[in-house]
């Protein structure tokens, strides 16, 4: 795994100091108190949007009956403060609501998906990238089109990096048929489909259209989960719609979100009839 960005860092502490004083029973005005801060700092500290500082990190430790976790904890602040997210050159590229997924992304060990109208962003060639772009902000300028392909295209290195992330997607089969630019970009990237499918990391299953109304209805999303080193980290379940992106860490909701994927999983084709499926569509396009 790559060093964690100092945003899922940030995150990381901010959820284990929730769920560190909801394991103790203690209220925020209560911690408040006792920290001699306001509640509004605690809520800062708890949604990540401040980090603590170590004395008062120690303090909140040790009334949480956590102390042994001090260490750990306090490195975790020094590789937040001196680390930079990857993304930051792509900064622009992207909504700022989009920056967490960014990082996270990169720290996943495994990302699973339900995608249901485009190969997602980590299985696209640049050709077909670009289309996706346009065809979704045909306003941008061809810098700034070229910026958030670059920005995809970055995204796929943890697909090749020396410790990858299990990746799994349900990928409907009406994708398979939408047409992109022409025959040869989308045959290209059926093509480079099942290239990435033949890595053991990649496992890529398509959900028939005979299978008709099912689990995933109600939209598209994806699941993160993180290495054993985050401990407690329940992971995220992510969907996005055009004005921005929801991010649930609620283990309730990642557990719905899971069994749906589980039962899109069932209804999908096995794993060789689906490479079957990508290979004669991309027969037809050459055609």
């Amino acid at each position: 795994m790559i060093a964690p960005s100092p945003t899922v860092l940030k995150r990381y502490v901010a959820l284990e100091l929730r769920r560190l004083r909801e394991s103790a029973g203690f209220k925020r005005d209560e911690v408040a108190k006792r920290a001699g801060c306001a509640t509004s700092h605690i809520t800062h500290l708890e949604v990540a949007r401040n980090l603590p500082k170590v004395p008062e990190l120690e303090l909140l430790l040790r009334h949480y009956d956590a102390e042994d976790r001090i260490p750990a904890f306090v490195e975790l602040l020094d590789e937040a403060r001196a680390g930079r997210d990857w993304w930051t050159p792509f900064a622009g590229a992207a909504p700022s609501w989009f920056h967490l997924y960014l990082s996270l992304e990169a720290s996943a060990e495994q990302i699973s998906s339900y995608d249901a109208l485009v190969i997602p962003d980590l299985f696209q060639t640049p050709a077909y990238a670009e289309h996706i772009v346009r065809a979704a902000e045909p306003d941008l300028s061809d810098v700034e089109v070229a910026q958030r392909v670059d920005l995809v295209l970055a995204r796929q290195e943890i697909l090749t990096r020396p410790e990858p992330p299990t990746v799994t997607s349900v990928l409907d089969e009406s994708v398979l048929y939408r047409p992109a630019v022409d025959d040869a970009v989308l045959a290209e990237q059926l093509n480079h489909l099942l290239e990435l499918a033949a890595q053991p990391t990649v496992t890529i299953r398509v959900l028939p259209l005979a299978a008709g109304v099912h689990a995933g209805i109600t939209g598209t999303f994806a699941l993160l989960t993180f290495p054993a080193v985050f401990q407690n980290d329940p992971g995220v379940a992510y969907t996005e719609d055009r004005i921005r992106g929801t991010y649930y860490d609620d283990p309730e909701d990642i557990a719905r979100y899971r069994q749906t994927l589980d039962r899109l999983s069932e209804a999908a084709y096995s794993v060789d009839k689906s490479r079957a499926t990508v290979l004669n569509r991309v027969e037809e396009l050459l055609l």
